[in-house]
């Protein structure tokens, strides 16, 4: 169905077709007619983080950033669900025009600004809807709090989804809030995350259940910001991290006529990159620390690639706005093929 759906949702502002395909899903799920959308695939068990999962290919977060459309995203075959990134307060992000399509280079650009309903919104949202999977929530901090404040917006978010969520993801790369990204140096880091982890063990104790929490970091940090980001993530002991975020490089759709538009360049110019931090961390943090691969991931070979290079899940985001629903059971389906057939190619 999506197949035909896109050209007209093409016609569309790209941030009025996100708002009209998700409020489709939802009337489709409501209305019984969700297998006319996509097929879920059979399940392809795997365990990450002491985490789980029915299948290893998950929504990435900034898709669902409320958790308003759980249950019908739950019902396209996800493995897991991310949703977020969700600030301490409602927030209106950036002005609009702020998400754009290059349709030539299966690109997105996003300048969204962590746009949100606020922490308390997206707890509320799931704890009403229906769905039971594996859910991951990403938290940020608000656009004026400075950074010398900023751990303790996320200090508020974790205190307040840590009993809703299967794991927890602290987002520090989005280069679209001003100034986040500083919080990757290292003394900054490494004093930030030890705040963090005392207060995810305070709050295990607690409730009597651990969560995992990552750390989602950004695909344009230098070999020598990697071996220190590694050096940082061992030490603190965090349970895993997500490579990548989207990128300011935008040298490879400098042609594209969007291509100079500001904000984060996802999709199928990030693959590369981003497979390539992958690989990078997987090296330098050996077995000690679990890793999502995400970014540009547009077809079942490239989710197969991440999971070569020593990821253990993937997500997908922009590739759905380019392949629709059947990008998932497709990735799940030739991540079960190249198992089969691990000389595959």
């Amino acid at each position: 169905m999506y197949r035909w759906l896109r050209p007209l949702l093409f016609q569309l502002d790209a941030e009025t077709a996100h708002g009209l395909t998700l409020y489709g899903l939802d009337v489709a799920w409501r209305s019984e007619l969700m297998r006319f959308v996509a097929t879920p695939p059979a399940d392809l068990p795997v365990t990450a983080f002491g985490i789980s999962f029915p299948n290893p290919v998950g929504l990435a977060a900034g898709l669902d950033k409320n958790a308003a459309h759980l249950d019908a995203l739950g019902a396209l075959g996800f493995g897991f669900i991310e949703v977020g990134t969700v600030t301490p307060r409602p927030q209106i992000g950036n002005d609009r025009p702020r998400l754009f399509r290059l349709p030539q280079h299966e690109a997105i650009i996003n300048r969204m600004g962590f746009n949100n309903d606020g922490v308390d919104a997206l707890v509320r949202n799931v704890q009403a809807s229906g769905y039971r999977g594996v859910l991951g929530i990403n938290i940020g901090k608000n656009k004026d709090t400075p950074n010398e404040k900023a751990v303790d917006d996320y200090l508020f978010c974790l205190e307040r989804v840590y009993a809703h969520a299967s794991y927890v993801t602290v987002n520090i790369s989005s280069p679209n809030t001003k100034g986040l990204r500083d919080l990757q140096e290292e003394t900054t880091l490494r004093r930030f995350i030890e705040t963090l982890r005392e207060a995810q063990e305070r709050l295990g104790s607690q409730q009597g259940q651990r969560k995992p929490m990552l750390l989602k970091i950004a695909p344009d940090l230098g070999e020598a910001e990697l071996d220190s980001m590694a050096d940082v993530l061992l030490a603190a002991n965090v349970d895993g991290v997500i490579c990548t975020n989207t990128t300011i490089d935008h040298s490879s759709v400098a042609s594209d006529p969007r291509g100079n538009e500001a904000g984060g360049l996802s999709g199928k110019p990030l693959r590369t990159r981003a497979t390539d931090v992958v690989r990078g961390m997987r090296q330098r943090l050996g077995d000690r620390v679990g890793i999502i691969g995400v970014g540009g991931i547009l077809e079942g070979d490239d989710a197969v690639e991440k999971l070569r290079a020593g990821a253990q899940l993937v997500q997908v985001y922009s590739g759905l706005i380019y392949r629709g629903p059947e990008l998932v059971a497709e990735c799940v389906n030739e991540i079960r093929r190249h198992q089969d057939h691990p000389d595959a190619r």
